[in-house]
């Protein structure tokens, strides 16, 4: 079983699915990540641009997948760029890794870039591509923070109990991106939302899917 995780930003893997993918991993599915977006200057700093690849590889390690896969398309800037040039690169993409699963960033998240993301995902992921499953993840400060027209149905849960701290260890491996509490990217409010959406589902902890198309 093959998995595909896009994610617009490096980070928003871990905090949508990083227990999930660690699941996978351990009980053997092969899952490659898709990095949408990098940082330039002089928006991000040098010292930061520099560190980021380090980041990618320690949490990617961390958390067992097997390859990453990087589009470089500018960050908070893919309303710039043709959807058709997007929609290309992650189709052939999947075309081929041929994943069974892919998992996407939710639709009304507030970053523009990841309902971007998501629609591109769609267009790869169609039906015809062979994928079986489409899952939206949660971001914590984007789709808490998203469009007031729409919010995150939780429809599938996945059991994290025994890899919750290896997502954290991943997320830890973003420096930059680690806040205090109560900062929503805070290790203590990731705990709170997988504590929380366990408790939705029966278990200790859990990440949360909204279920977007699936085929038996």
């Amino acid at each position: 079983m093959t998995t595909l995780v896009i994610a617009p930003h490096p980070d928003d893997e871990v905090l949508g699915c990083g227990g999930t993918i660690r699941r996978y991993v351990d009980d053997g599915e092969e899952v490659h990540l898709c990095i949408v977006t990098e940082g330039y200057t002089p928006e991000w700093s040098e010292d930061h641009l520099r560190k980021r690849p380090e980041e990618i590889a320690a949490a990617t390690e961390t958390l067992g997948i097997a390859d990453w896969h990087e589009l470089s398309y500018p960050s908070v800037k893919l309303d710039t760029v043709p959807q058709k040039e997007i929609n290309d690169d992650i189709a052939g993409l999947v075309d081929s890794l041929e994943p069974d699963t892919v998992f996407l960033p939710h639709y009304v998240d507030l970053n523009h870039d990841h309902e971007i993301v998501f629609e591109a995902g769609l267009v790869a992921a169609r039906p015809q591509s062979g994928v079986d499953r489409i899952l939206a993840y949660e971001t914590l400060s984007e789709s808490e923070w998203g469009s007031p027209s729409g919010n995150f149905d939780a429809t599938v849960y996945v059991d994290i109990a025994t890899t919750i701290d290896a997502k954290i260890e991943a997320m830890n491996a973003y420096e930059s991106e680690v806040r205090e509490f109560p900062h929503p990217r805070s290790e203590r409010a990731i705990r709170a939302l997988a504590t929380k959406r366990g408790s939705e589902a029966g278990y200790e902890a859990a990440e949360a899917f909204e279920l977007i198309r699936e085929r038996r």
